[in-house]
């Protein structure tokens, strides 16, 4: 049966004319303590045509036209016992009805109307309705109060959820049509239940559908046989199920299920690792497509965990892109398809474009509408890359705006001048134990421009593993204590804060440094609570003047005499929230964020432009780059020996894995079982720590301590080891699993040796030995330069790696933009840094709608701050 809409109140000003008019044409249903109880057909009846008079008779109450109804509401009328003579008077009506004129059209439903009132009276048609001669004008935005006779449905603020309208650039507008924000229930074939289910997936009104994209696409047109297939290819190919099989594996531990897919011209072996319910979803002679890479395994084409649908009869003569939608329990493709076909068809030419025409022209960009119906049901590819281009845009566009004006504004305010000259300059770095090196003295001058500039410092100093920004920090803090001003540096984990605490106190405090120790002070969590109160009296009092910690700074009732310097260390792991904390402590205090995780340059124009920056991209003296080699999974013993005679030379070790357990739907070896029989199988004689996530923050840092202090000769751990922990003994560092890791993550974790002066190595071991061509782990292995790996990163996997707690903030909002697409990012800076100039608060008249979907983007209920 087609889907239709239901004729209920869409809340659109035309449905509002309907029920505002004087002289209804077909009334409203009295209250019921009134009503003769009418038949639902007659009511559905009666709703369909108030729609129709609402909206001038231009035949849009059903998408189709009215005649649509008569496909199910004959046998509905028949159901309720209406008389065969009213029956046929309806059908002979509505199907005609596409022919006339809308005048024409008016008096064919009300003398229809009359004729249905005469045999059945309580229809209760008392009025005449005046005969509008031509449709009404195009609506007005809707005024303030809804029409009391039909209230709009209220608007629930709700928790974000995939593809929401409302986060996503031009979704809503003022100028965006009111029935958009109807519920789901309008449709016909969407009841409570369903509409509930649809609410899981985000979809909650009419507008949301507009913004719930497919997750993928089926191009019919251009299928592949399975013979022309090559290893490598990522694609989708479509044929019949085979020889379905379940066996297990790792000595019963785990299960693999395998099926052959066959076309007529070749075959593909699929391979399913620990989901066993597939064997039972697939059945031999189904007829499915898949998705995925074609790998290769003991000379063989394979698909390894790839996605499957089963075809529709339909599709496969369609020769048209099948958009394929994330589904919930009890929603099939069809069902959802074909909603979201009679959705966006109908509404998606009625939504506003908030971007103003001269940034679409520069752009080249396709207007909003046109791109919402070819991102959903595009013609060809063309037109799909076009689409999901405008759609992309949009969301670059506005993230960059914003970014501008956090930028504007943070530059907006006054700062305390802390200036110092050459001679003092020359006298403290002179003293450090060690010559900077030259990306360190430019990230040294940049910092000493920004702290005389009069405006507070707002820098992301960015360095790979191993570069030295803690020295670059310490010697920030410095120009600020010398004023007698205080300094904040927080770290993510206590044990970084005390290795930050012993560095700085090395380097600034002593006989020849700029204060004593009692000066600079470390606090985290489990400082003993007599200390902390003394620390809290000092700071208030201005003794201390470095204070190094966790989050424990930001926390009451730590309070400051005059803070005026805020350090954030491995910045992508604190929120938003907890950097404006920590500057709050202050009166508009000098702010530098430091990371150890390359950020490619596209990236860091587009998250943190808001950002001045530095980057270090040069190694101390001395440091030797980590030889890195790719094992197979059989050559294990050959780094166990590694490791035995680094020991034996007095050096220690890691050895990593991707899980704390053994998982039944990953495939991959875990610490704690592993642990076991490291301990008691492979390295009896020697001592090994164990350290994962589950542990309590004080068992955590007590493994930490004591491999620090070589208690232990091996440390067994997750990536929590991942974050700055300096141990120069370690040379060793065994990734287990390594295919299940970015490689930003990869190169953090390399980055554990390699301290201090001794030849160290990093054994890359992955799940399986065909993965050990896998691109990342022979990218780690060809190079040391953390920045090249980031932009191969970015390529393989996308900006998630980078994004850390930021992605809470505003670019989880992106749903279509690619950060890998460089072209894309720098036409939307172009066009934002160019309306920006123009017009920053979006004030002008012609920016209006543009304002709006900008605070829709930022979850803004209009203009303001964005910081």
């Amino acid at each position: 049966m087609p889907i239709f809409f239901k004729a209920v109140d869409f809340s659109s000003q035309s449905v509002k004319n309907c029920v505002n008019s004087q002289i209804p044409v077909f009334p409203a249903r009295p209250p019921h303590d009134k009503i003769l109880s009418m038949q639902p057909s007659l009511e559905k009846l009666r709703k369909f045509f108030r729609l129709e008079h609402g909206n001038g008779y231009n035949n849009t109450a059903i998408i189709g036209g009215l005649a649509k109804m008569l496909d199910y509401w004959e046998g509905e009328a028949r159901t309720d016992g209406l008389t065969e003579e009213v029956i046929q008077a309806v059908v002979q009506r509505l199907r005609s009805y596409e022919s006339l004129t809308p005048p024409s059209r008016a008096d064919a439903l009300k003398g229809l109307w009359k004729r249905i009132g005469e045999t059945y009276p309580e229809v209760g048609q008392k009025q005449q309705a005046p005969s509008p001669t031509t449709p009404r004008p195009a609506p007005k935005p809707a005024p303030d109060k809804p029409a009391e006779a039909q209230p709009q449905p209220q608007h629930r603020p709700r928790p974000a959820a995939p593809a929401r309208s409302d986060s996503v650039p031009g979704a809503k507008t003022s100028a965006t049509p009111v029935a958009l924000n109807a519920a789901l229930t309008v449709l016909q074939g969407v009841g409570p239940r369903h509409a509930e289910t649809l609410k899981q997936l985000g979809m909650h009104t009419l507008g949301d559908m507009l913004y719930y994209f497919p997750r993928r696409y089926e191009d019919y047109s251009q299928l592949k046989p399975i013979k022309s297939v090559w290893y490598g290819d990522q694609l989708t190919v479509l044929g019949m199920v085979q020889n379905v099989v379940t066996r297990p594996i790792r000595g019963g531990k785990a299960q693999v299920v395998e099926a052959i897919l066959t076309d007529g011209t070749g075959a593909l072996r699929l391979t399913w690792f620990n989901q066993p319910w597939i064997a039972n979803r697939l059945q031999d002679g189904d007829q499915i497509t898949v998705s995925g890479k074609v790998e290769q395994y003991l000379g063989k084409l394979v698909m390894n965990n790839p996605d499957f649908e089963p075809v529709e009869a339909e599709n496969l003569h369609t020769n048209r892109i099948v958009p394929i939608y994330p589904l919930a329990e009890k929603i099939t493709q069809k069902w959802l398809r074909n909603l979201m076909s009679q959705v966006i068809t109908y509404w998606a030419p009625s939504v506003a474009d908030p971007l103003p025409e001269s940034v679409r022209k520069a752009g080249g960009l396709m207007p909003l509408g046109e791109a919402l119906i070819q991102a959903h049901f595009p013609k060809t590819q063309e037109n799909l890359k076009a689409a999901r281009a405008r759609l992309a845009f949009d969301e670059i566009f506005y993230l960059q705006v914003g970014v501008l004006r956090q930028k504007r504004d943070w530059k907006s305010v006054e700062a305390r001048v802390f200036e110092v000259d050459n001679a003092w300059m020359g006298t403290h770095i002179s003293a450090l134990p060690f010559m900077l090196t030259e990306a360190q003295q430019h990230a040294v001058a940049d910092i000493r421009n920004d702290l005389k500039s009069g405006k507070p410092m707002n820098r992301l100093l960015q360095g790979d593993v191993g570069s030295g920004k803690t020295v670059v920090a310490a010697m920030a803090a410095a120009m600020i204590v010398q004023s007698g001003a205080q300094a904040a540096i927080m770290a993510p984990t206590a044990i970084l804060a005390e290795q930050h605490y012993r560095n700085f106190t090395k380097l600034l405090a002593g006989e020849n440094g700029l204060l004593h120790e009692g000066q600079v002070r470390l606090l985290v969590g489990d400082t003993p609570e007599a200390e902390k109160n003394e620390i809290n009296e000092k700071l208030a009092a201005g003794e201390i003047k470095i204070i190094i910690g966790t989050h424990s700074l930001i926390e009451d009732p730590v309070t400051f005499q005059d803070l005026q310097f805020a350090v954030i260390d491995e910045q992508h792991r604190f929120g938003v929230d907890q950097r404006a904390a920590l500057r709050q402590k202050g009166n508009n205090p000098h702010l530098l964020v430091m990371t150890a995780t390359p950020i490619p340059r596209s990236l860091a124009l587009t998250l943190y432009g808001d950002l001045d920056l530095s980057i270090m991209d040069e190694m101390p003296a001395g440091r030797q780059p980590v030889n890195t080699y790719v094992l197979r999974p059989q050559e294990r013993e050959r780094a166990f020996t590694l490791i035995r005679s680094q020991i034996k030379d007095s050096k220690q070790a890691f050895i990593i894995y991707p899980l704390i357990e053994e998982s039944e739907k990953i495939e991959a070896r875990a610490a704690v079982d592993d642990y076991e029989k490291l301990s008691k199988e492979i390295f009896p004689d020697l001592s090994l720590g164990l350290l994962h996530g589950r542990m309590k923050p004080a068992e955590k840092d007590e493994a930490m301590l004591k491999f620090r202090d070589g208690e232990y000769h091996i440390l067994v751990s997750t990536t929590v080891v991942e974050v700055g922990v300096d141990i120069p003994n370690a040379t060793v560092m065994l990734i287990e699993g390594a295919d299940s890791f970015g490689l930003a993550q990869l190169h953090q974790l390399r980055g554990r040796v390699g301290r201090g002066s001794a030849q160290s190595y990093c054994l890359l071991i992955p799940t399986h030995e065909d993965a050990t061509e896998n691109e990342r782990l022979q990218a780690m292995a060809e190079t040391n330069d953390g920045f090249v790996l980031a932009e191969c990163d970015l390529q393989q996997r996308g900006p998630g790696e980078f994004l850390g707690t930021r992605q809470s903030g505003y670019a989880s909002g992106l749903r279509m933009a690619s950060l890998t697409d460089v072209a894309l990012i720098e036409k939307a800076r172009t066009q934002a840094q160019s309306l920006f100039e123009r017009d920053a608060d979006l004030s002008q008249p012609e920016h209006a709608l543009l304002s709006e979907a900008f605070g829709r983007f930022w979850g803004l209920t209009g203009k303001g701050d964005v910081s």
